[in-house]
């Protein structure tokens, strides 16, 4: 077998490695464009060809291509669905605006594939041609922003999994330690008495809330432009294509897809994508929240809160022995940074659209899709590693909530907010805890200042009004 074929395009003629299944417009990507290394995610592969089974399946129903190509090519696209040719996708992340490179990358790879079952050569586009078959009826405009969406749909699934799988754990453990009361903070400072329970309870409740706003995301992803072609209209495709090929899409990937309200929008705008984005910051906020508490109440010991204990996952420090630091909540950290910047590059490639059509989709896409990675292939392994082995620390939440001078606060409506004041300052300069001083001045008796400030009565307080 030759090392190399010919092929040709509108350009001129290149010799393309016989071995590929990609031709001659993805050897032109790969040489105007070896930016980062980063290829397609396989979501987005994946989405591509359920697209152009759909689309090949759309064009035997009404006319647009003859049954023995039409079936090669059926048969090509389901292997790139499924995987099968993965390796073939070599066009970088950063190309061409609109994403042209990556979808010739797909329709080369179909048609070789497609001419090898019709049993002709690779490169025989005479017999069955990228462009004439594989993309009748479409164009890039339409088939790569619906193929994107259908990808973040399933990237999004995985991370509504994902986050529930965290925010189970969170749950568990607030459970757990529902019983332990401990000293509220606010603003950093000693505030009323929480239960260790509540907090954890709360984080889970924030990602619940957060995962309650994900389906009108969906929705709006779910209302793709195929069909539209160039810039809307549907040229070149036969009448009955763009509902078929819709149909048909949706059917192949299992999801409520419909075709859009109104085809020149969803040529222009892509801000599916950047409400896609923005849920993905949003999680990634909390998340952000969730571990650096994680952190501030675990830290120390010495020097810190040390009111609970993370799991001992691996040694902290290269010069300190023994040293131990909350290595799974700063890797948290660090990828909800990253979701958080890559919302960013998101939200300016969705505004750069100009007139019929949005150039800077494929970063939009990669983004997206590269932060909805991270996420669900994280998530599952935080609550595992971290939340699922976190212990509490009695004798710590003890002593800061028995030394809080907040406590105090229970007594304003016996005594005053100015009198209540006067003590706590006191306690403060003299390090008397306020309740001896309401004892030693006679203003409470023991059983008082027991029923007032004792452990029962602070669990009580710890608790929610009803």
């Amino acid at each position: 077998m030759a090392a190399v074929r010919t092929e040709k395009d509108s350009l001129g003629e290149r010799e393309v490695p016989a071995a590929a299944y990609w031709g001659i417009q993805t050897l032109r990507a790969r040489e105007n464009f070896p930016v980062s290394g980063l290829t397609a995610s396989p979501l987005l592969i994946r989405a591509y060809g359920l697209l152009k089974l759909a689309c090949v399946r759309a064009n035997l129903t009404v006319g647009g291509v003859d049954e023995p190509r039409g079936r090669a090519i059926e048969t090509a696209a389901r292997e790139v669905a499924d995987g099968r040719l993965d390796a073939e996708f070599v066009v970088d992340v950063f190309q061409a605006g609109a994403g042209t490179s990556f979808h010739m990358n797909v329709n080369e790879v179909i048609a070789n594939r497609a001419l090898e079952i019709l049993g002709r050569s690779r490169g025989d586009y005479a017999e069955l041609s990228p462009n004439d078959h594989v993309n009748r009826g479409q164009s890039t405009n339409d088939t790569f922003p619906s193929a994107a969406q259908v990808a973040v749909l399933f990237a999004l699934r995985e991370v509504r999994s994902a986050a529930a799988t965290l925010a189970d754990s969170l749950e568990r453990k607030g459970a757990e330690f529902a019983r332990l009361a401990k000293a509220g903070r606010t603003h950093l400072k000693d505030a009323m008495p929480v239960t260790l329970g509540a907090e954890f309870t709360a984080y889970a409740s924030a990602l619940r809330h957060v995962l309650e706003a994900l389906p009108p995301v969906e929705a709006a992803l779910a209302e793709i432009p195929l069909g539209g072609s160039a810039v809307g209209s549907g040229v070149n495709s036969r009448p009955g294509f763009r509902a078929a090929a819709v149909r048909e899409y949706a059917r192949a990937s299992g999801l409520p897809l419909s075709g859009a309200r109104d085809p020149f929008e969803t040529m222009q705008s892509r801000w599916p994508l950047g409400a896609a984005s923005a849920w993905l910051r949003t999680l990634a906020g909390e998340l952000v929240r969730i571990a650096n508490d994680l952190r501030l109440l675990s830290s120390g010991p010495a020097t810190g809160f040390d009111e609970i204990r993370l799991p001992e996952i691996q040694p902290g420090s290269s010069i300190m022995p023994a040293k131990v630091n909350p290595s799974a909540a700063e890797c948290l950290d660090m990828v909800a940074f990253h979701v958080v910047g890559a919302d960013l590059a998101s939200t300016l490639a969705v505004q750069a659209g100009q007139l019929e059509i949005n150039v800077m989709m494929p970063l939009a896409a990669y983004e997206v899709l590269f932060s909805a990675g991270i996420l669900a292939r994280y998530l599952p392994v935080f609550a595992r590693t971290c939340v699922d082995g976190i212990t509490p620390h009695p004798e710590a939440l003890e002593r800061y909530l028995l030394g809080s001078q907040a406590l105090a606060t229970i007594l304003t409506p016996r005594f005053g907010y100015l009198k209540v004041a006067e003590l706590i300052h006191e306690s403060e300069r003299t390090a008397v805890p306020v309740r001896r001083l309401l004892v030693e001045r006679h203003l409470l008796t023991e059983a008082e200042a027991e029923e007032l400030l004792g452990p029962a009565a602070l669990l009580r307080l710890a608790e929610p009004v009803r």
